[in-house]
């Protein structure tokens, strides 16, 4: 089942879950009246409601035509948004490209154990996220505006010190999350050690879409991800390439610590699923369409005012 938040013309959010044949969308709200948003229905936890939707998804008098919204962010204002280092194979590619930039032997790179050790992770701004068709603002002061290619994991269920036997009974669904990344003051404030800041922290810089598929739909161990920039195909990966898994994630993320409903998990960029790993970055025009297998196509329009 897929489920989003759009817009009807009327400039107000509406959860809502797409029929069968993706062609039109069915307001949550009509099948189920207490429901206005997907973090409703995240909170809820309920097998039982949630098959409730999947039944009524179909109902041709309640389903608007998907062409005539506006997807926005399925979760346009989550809880929480954690990107954590899965892929190192990411990390290694921009490590070298890093160490290029600043002038070193890229050979001379090697990545920190403590990458290797856990799925290190960042928290990233929950309030500058946008949705699949919206335009990323190209944010002053940056010359090296970069995509990032991700699984998007969404917690479906609170916990604490989770253990990898019951991390799965914990996922409400997938969507996938472009990472936003200005490169060059992301390189330039690093270099203070306390990780990234204004380099990932701007208006639109995280963007979620375009929609979030329930967990039972999907094999999250293996998903076809491509990046394509101005319609063609940069790179091809998967998320079987992940070197920290999902169980890892939620075992890190909650020791210690109670992860809630709609917290937002990303896995770290896919293996050369962003630009900087192949040397280049964006420019202003430039239309990115990130897909993810059985999710669907984030696309968006990189503009400069």
């Amino acid at each position: 089942m897929k489920l989003v938040t759009y817009d009807d013309g009327s400039g107000s959010e509406t959860a809502g879950v797409l029929t069968t044949d993706e062609t039109g969308v069915v307001p949550l709200a009509s099948i189920v009246p207490y429901l206005t948003t997907l973090q409703d229905l995240i909170d809820a936890n309920d097998a039982a409601l949630t098959e409730t939707i999947a039944n009524g998804r179909n109902n041709s008098t309640l389903a608007v035509p998907l062409s005539d919204v506006q997807l926005l962010a399925p979760l346009p204002r989550p809880l929480q948004i954690r990107d954590v280092l899965c892929f190192l194979d990411h990390m290694r590619n921009a490590g070298r490209l890093a160490t290029q930039m600043q002038g070193g032997n890229p050979d001379d790179y090697v990545l920190l154990e403590v990458f290797e050790s856990a799925p290190r992770y960042y928290k990233a701004n929950r309030m500058c996220v946008i949705g699949t068709g919206q335009d990323v603002l190209w944010p002053d002061g940056c010359n090296m505006l970069d995509y990032e290619l991700e699984l998007g994991i969404i917690v479906g269920k609170a916990g604490k010190d989770i253990s990898r036997a019951d991390a799965r009974d914990h996922i409400f669904g997938y969507t996938i999350f472009n990472d936003v990344s200005a490169r060059d003051i992301q390189l330039a404030e690093m270099a203070g050690g306390l990780g990234p800041a204004k380099g990932k922290d701007f208006d639109t810089g995280n963007v979620l879409g375009p929609c979030i598929v329930t967990a039972d739909e999907v094999d999250p161990d293996d998903m076809t991800m491509v990046a394509r920039l101005n319609g063609w195909e940069v790179s091809r990966g998967n998320t079987s390439q992940m070197d920290h898994k999902i169980e890892d994630i939620l075992v890190h993320v909650s020791r210690n610590e109670t992860i809630y409903p709609g917290e937002i998990l990303g896995s770290g960029t896919v293996p050369l699923g962003c630009l900087m790993e192949h040397g280049r970055s964006l420019s202003p025009g430039d239309v990115v369409e990130l897909e993810v297998e059985g999710i669907g196509v984030l696309r968006n329009r990189f503009v400069q005012s």
